[in-house]
């Protein structure tokens, strides 16, 4: 039990200090105007409330992530304690101020756009592709997990399919709306929910007495997956559980609150701390999980089935429907925005403004027209959403890496301490590297590979692709005008 307290300490510790160090190297300037002021449109410009920025940022990146992954992960032991505190403090966080804090100071720049001014034209195309590919994803997958969610609490009648096309037509419209309209009224409503959720597990961990027989960190950090051989715990555990502790597609999100922010001096609350508030959510999910392993055992690894038995144990039925809909209004939140930032990034990239409803949607009807077939694919296969979800979790690391290098070319060039996100960016590098050459679905699966790609060749794979990653970035800071520090 300990433990599990110790890392929620050490989370809220981490934004008190290393969240204010890395506000001193980006440096806010509360006198600079925002783009809420400055380009003010009245659909996706505009300055809102503080605590409200603060809730939607927090749902457009909670998604399925710090609860489905954070379940997922728990299968490997504590080891998932470690990698969402460390992670979250260290990266994540990090990576998501300071993606926020460029587009704030970037006229709300969106993410492609972003990356291609620090890392060059060639590597703005490729994340443009990219972005769009994995915010599509986004929105199918964080479809059909809440609609299988409430399917299991409301009448027969109300199917999984019926929920599929309500949440659909819900998407429609808050990506079609002005922000403020749809985004900016029900977000608060259901972060109250997920908020509930996250409490009413944490006191029943605490005080219900279900986290007396959690182990501890001193009981060790081996792998406790029941697939060990197979399922290593580096770098596998870092791609299963990705929002609850670094995730590269909240970078894709901060630019819709950085077009919000009344003042510089607000984005670590809204952007880091809304990180950490995710790595807590993220580690009571784990420690839940971990309970559930020990007490139920591990035939069961549907994330879906494990959360519906956890919160009926823990907070009755009355409770559990209550803490559902927080597990259920969090993917949705997510899939909604990831549309919204798939128009603005098309609109930036086709240079349509999007004042007027028609020209927004000139851009909708193709995008909602691609994200239902996908929807219907994950559906008509068996696999389906398991494979659109695995494709998900590596694109959303690899994205991250981009990004995490984009803000260190920014840093070197500001002559800012710029190892703050060079370390970041290498292990997660190595992570990505190593995955494609380790996990079974990877290149593992081709025929021709079988018994070629040991574990020691993919970590030596990984391993040379950080030490390429690092020469590259040092030859490129060579050519900077001589400059003094770091």
């Amino acid at each position: 039990m300990y433990t599990f307290i110790i890392a929620i300490l050490l989370l809220v510790a981490g934004y008190l200090v290393y969240g204010k160090i890395a506000e001193r190297i980006i440096g806010p300037d509360p006198n600079r105007k925002t783009p809420a002021y400055t380009m003010q449109d009245g659909v996706d410009y505009m300055p809102m409330p503080t605590w409200k920025i603060f809730m939607i940022q927090f749902l457009n990146i909670a998604g399925l992530g710090p609860i489905f992954g954070a379940v997922s992960g728990a299968l490997f032991g504590t080891a998932a304690y470690i990698w969402i505190v460390v992670g979250c403090i260290f990266i994540g966080a990090v990576h998501d101020y300071m993606a926020g804090m460029l587009s704030l100071r970037d006229g709300g720049s969106n993410l492609p756009e972003i990356i291609g001014k620090y890392l060059g034209s060639k590597a703005q195309l490729v994340m443009r592709i990219f972005t769009i590919i994995l915010m599509v994803m986004v929105g199918a997958v964080f479809v059909s997990g809440p609609a299988g969610i409430l399917d299991k609490i409301t009448p027969d009648w109300m199917s999984s399919t019926f929920w599929i096309v309500v949440i659909f037509v819900y998407y429609i419209i808050a990506t079609l709306l002005p922000i403020d309209k749809i985004i900016g009224k029900v977000y608060p409503i259901f972060a109250i929910a997920l908020i509930f959720m996250a409490l009413g597990v944490l006191a029943m961990l605490i005080f219900g007495g279900y986290g007396a027989t959690l182990p501890e960190i001193t009981d060790g950090i081996s792998n406790q997956h029941p697939n060990a051989e197979t399922t290593p715990i580096f770098p596998i555990l870092c791609i299963t559980i990705a929002c609850g502790a670094i995730s590269g597609f909240h970078a894709t999100q901060s630019p819709l609150m950085a077009r919000c922010l009344k003042n510089e001096n607000l984005g670590r609350k809204v952007f880091y701390g809304s990180m950490i508030a995710e790595g807590i959510i993220a580690i009571i999910w784990a420690a839940a999980a971990i309970w559930y392993f020990q007490e139920v055992g591990t035939q069961e690894t549907k994330a879906a089935n494990i959360v519906d038995f956890i919160t009926k144990t823990y907070l009755g039925q009355f409770g559990a429907i209550l803490a559902l809909l927080g597990v259920v209004f969090a993917p949705i939140t997510s899939g909604d925005t990831a549309l919204r930032s798939c128009r603005l990034i098309l609109a930036d990239f086709l240079k349509i403004e999007q004042k007027t409803i028609s020209k927004r949607l000139l851009i909708c009807v193709p995008l909602f027209v691609v994200t239902a077939g996908i929807i219907v694919y994950s559906l008509a296969d068996p696999n389906g959403f398991n494979i659109i979800w695995r494709y998900f979790g590596w694109s959303n690391q690899a994205l991250s890496v981009f990004t995490l290098w984009a803000i260190t070319v920014y840093l070197a060039r500001e002559r800012k301490p710029w190892i703050i996100t060079m370390i970041p960016a290498v292990y997660m590098t190595i992570v990505c590297v190593t995955y494609l050459f380790i996990a079974p679905e990877c290149f593992r699966a081709i025929d021709a590979l079988k018994g070629l790609l040991t574990d020691g060749v993919g970590y030596t794979i990984g391993g040379l692709s950080g030490v390429f990653a690092i020469a590259m970035f040092l030859k490129w800071k060579a050519s900077l005008p001589q400059q003094n520090g770091l």
